[in-house]
Formats: structure tokens, sequence, C-alpha cells
């Protein structure tokens, strides 16, 4: 026991130093430029740790969305063929470590310890450069996984950018394939206005001789990522063209009581896939399947045997939360991380089929982000709207903001509840058996609801259905 305690506390304080660095995930959007963002920095961390990232085959991946779903579906494929899989995204949803892990393995807390040593160590060794060499908490935690990554011997790594692509701390790899799933308008002020400066920054990934992989539909964000992979003599292929989704269909359920889930098949330059499962809700998660399978494919010609036979296997065991959750259903709860307006645009598609009575939006949002134009998307599809802001982060609109912005927007039947315990009880409150509860605008958000409903806090009498329970961040 003495020893456990020891370990605890070590822990705790590992994730203190951590945690006590800059941390741009945590920070409100005007305390930070494109200019921040060094590679040189992360680049020197790297070098100080023996350059792990130049052993350790990645499939790096970007996008506005869906990059998350397509990494976990990629890693699961993988896993699936019996080849030991990291996998690295963020931002976690409970615990530090689920950024990192090895065949859906987190790192235990003594790993946690040893690898904050070990990096905290060099990351002193290269802040004697200058104050531009002080490595922010995302990139000590980039280079944390790829030392676990390493640590564990991984045959290779799926890594999901942070943000953009050209400046972020992943972009230091070493890949057999990229992939960009979709380009939309979000984080403007450090990636451009328009959807060909956003493409252009998250075309960065691309490396020469490199396969493309592209779900990009929109034409104006197609160009800047055909123009990259031109210059950099990568193979480009696109959904649509190169890469073909057919006999897509949805299946929603006896009554369609829940968000439907789409199968399809998909042929590739490489092989062809029939009645694919997407693993999670939304037509919107079809490109992410078909993208992952592709890979897959893409793989098993780089010798990777087995990839493409797994393709089935590996998505049907998919599970990744707040992606059109569902976590309750008298009533039917959602939660769901959209937090810019073509996921909200997603969600409202993916929710409109679904039998209910009454619907009712629980909405919180980060500074960074159009939470007018999310609230006019989202004005039409809800009766009930609870307006309200997450915990424990900077970046949270505040709610008497967001009030505004709903007023501005002609939001009807609105109310505001700054705690989102009390916004949570409210709609719980107004919601018969047969109704819907959402929640939405935001992961950080999302996370927060999660964590309160399988804490047994906040919802007055839920009737929820979580199947495990992951061990709280302390």
């Amino acid at each position: 026991m003495l020893a456990e305690a020891f370990v605890d506390a070590e822990y705790q304080e590992a994730l203190d130093w951590l945690f006590s660095r800059i941390d741009y995930e945590r920070r409100p959007s005007g305390s930070y430029t494109a200019a921040t963002f060094k590679l040189e920095r992360m680049a020197a961390l790297l070098d100080e740790l023996g350059r792990p990232h130049e052993r350790i085959p990645v499939v790096h991946i970007a996008g506005t969305k869906g990059k998350g779903s397509t990494a976990a579906m990629t890693a699961g494929i993988l896993q699936a063929a019996g080849y030991q899989t990291g996998l690295f995204t963020s931002p976690h949803l409970y615990r530090f470590e689920e950024r990192m892990t090895v065949n859906g393995r987190t790192p235990s807390r003594g790993d946690v310890v040893r690898l904050v040593d070990e990096i905290s160590e060099a990351s002193a060794r290269i802040e004697q450069r200058g104050p531009d060499f002080s490595p922010t908490f995302f990139e000590l935690t980039t280079a944390m996984a790829w030392r676990f990554f390493e640590s564990q011997h991984v045959d290779l790594a799926v890594l999901e950018v942070g943000l953009g692509g050209r400046l972020d701390a992943t972009n230091l790899c070493r890949p057999l394939a990229t992939i960009i799933t979709s380009i939309s308008r979000d984080h403007m002020h450090l990636l451009g206005e328009s959807r060909a400066s956003i493409a252009a920054e998250k075309a960065g990934i691309i490396k020469p001789s490199v396969p493309v992989l592209s779900g990009v539909t929109d034409r104006e964000a197609r160009e800047p990522i055909a123009r990259r992979a031109k210059e950099q003599s990568a193979p480009l292929y696109e959904i649509g063209t190169e890469i073909v989704v057919s006999e897509t269909t949805a299946r929603g359920g006896r009554d369609n009581l829940r968000p439907a889930r789409w199968s399809m098949s998909v042929e590739t330059p490489w092989g062809r896939h029939e009645s694919l499962q997407a693993p999670l809700p939304g037509q919107h998660q079809v490109s992410n399947a078909a993208l992952a399978a592709s890979v897959a494919d893409l793989l098993e010609r780089e010798g990777y045997e087995g990839a493409s036979a797994a393709v089935r296997k590996g998505l049907a065991e998919v599970q990744w939360p707040l992606r059109i959750e569902v976590v309750g259903e008298r009533p039917l709860t959602i939660l769901d991380a959209a937090h810019n307006n073509a996921s909200i645009e997603a969600l409202i598609e993916t929710l409109r089929p679904v039998t209910t009575g009454k619907r009712i939006l629980v909405f919180g949002t980060s500074q960074d982000k159009d939470a007018a134009e999310m609230l006019r998307l989202l004005q039409p599809a809800f009766d009930e709207t609870i307006l309200t802001q997450y915990e424990g982060n900077a970046r949270a609109l505040p709610c008497g903001e967001l009030a505004g912005l709903a007023a501005a927007a002609g939001l009807r039947n609105c109310c505001c509840e700054p705690s989102v315990a009390n916004a949570l009880d409210r709609a719980h409150s107004l919601a018969e058996p047969g109704d819907l509860i959402c929640v939405t605008g935001s992961f950080f958000l999302a996370a927060e609801v999660r964590r309160l409903i399988l804490d047994g806090g906040g919802v007055s009498d839920g009737h929820y259905d979580v199947s495990s329970r992951p061990v709280a961040l302390t």
C-alpha cells in the first residue's frame, strides 16, 4: 500500500508539472498566434530524446473534422490485423494517458512518471538555449507519446494532428501515408479565413513521395491539397475519384429510435470492401471509414500483411466516445463533440430522422468558435435551448455572452444555466421519456457532461447506460 501511494504521489507530481506548462488547449485564443508554434523547438526536444520519430512508421491524419474518428478506425484495423499499434489523439476525455495508447492500453502511472522524468530532463537541456525553447504542454505530450511507443516496440503508430498541420508538433514524423479527412472553417485566427488557406495549412503534413488519401470534396479546398501533393511528388487518392464509395445505406434500428449507422461498399485502387459498417453514427462517418479502409489497403501493399482482411473486424470493434454518442434511452440522451459549423450540420442531419418527442439542446462552446452561426444552425432543430459554460478551462465562452448571441439569433424557449450540472438537471426536468436531450458545442462540454453522468451527479433521475466507467483524472 505504501509503494502504491508513493507511485500515486509521484504520478500526481508528474501531471502537475506537465499541466503547469503553456497549454494552448486551455488558453483563450487571443493569447497566441500562428507565430507561437515553432517546429524548431519540437525538433530540438526530439533530438535530445534520440529522435524516436525517425524510427517509428506512422499514418498521419489531419482535417477539420473526422480526424479523430478516422485515426481510431485506422488503429482499430491495424490492431485487428495483429500489429502492435500506437494511437496518439487529443484532447483526453478522463485521464491524460488516454492521449497515447498501444493496442488500446494506456501507460501505467509508473510509465507516466518515468516518461515525465525523461521529458523534463530533455526539456531543461533545450531551455538553456533561450525562452523560445521552452516546450509547450502539447509538444511535451507528443514527445512522451513517441518515447512510450518506442518502449512498447510498436510496429507503427497513428497520429492525429493537434491543430492545423504544417506547424503542428506531430508533423515531425516519417509517415507511410498521410490522410486529410475534411476542410471547413475552424481556428480561423490561426489557419486563415478561407477554406483554401485552411487546406493549405493542413496540406503541410504531405511529405515527398508519401501517398495522400483525401476525403476533401470542397472545390476551393481541394486545389491547395492537389498543388502541395504535386510539389512533393506525393500520389494523391481522393474520395470520389480514386476511392469510390457506393451502396450507402442507413440503419437506424427499430422505428428510428436511435441515430443511424451507415453501411457502404468501398473500392480503392488496391481492393474492394463490400457492405462495411461505419462504427459510429452519421452519414459523415462513411467517408472516415472509407479512408481507414483505403489506408489499410495501401499499407497491405507496403508489406503490412493482413491489413486489408482486418478492415471489417477492425471497424466493428471501434469505440470512440462523444461522436453522437447515446448515453441514455428514456429520454434519449446524446453527447456530441461538434464545435464548428460543419460538425454541427452533420449532427443535425444525423438527428433529423430519429423518432422523438420534444428536443432539448444543452449548448456551450469556446471563445474562438463561431457560436452565433452554430446557434443559428441549431435553432430550427430544437424546441428548448439551455445555454451553459464548461468549467476548468479559460477558453469557455461565458454564459452571459452566449445568451446575448442567442438573443441576437432569435432563439426561442432559451434559458441560461452557467453551471453544467444545473443545465443537465434542467434539461432532464423538462424532458419526458420519449424526448431527446442533446449536449453539444464543445468537446470540453460534452466530456464534462459525460463525467457527470458516469459519476451520478447533475442528473435527478437518468436511466443511463454507459458500458464502462473510466477513472477520472485527479
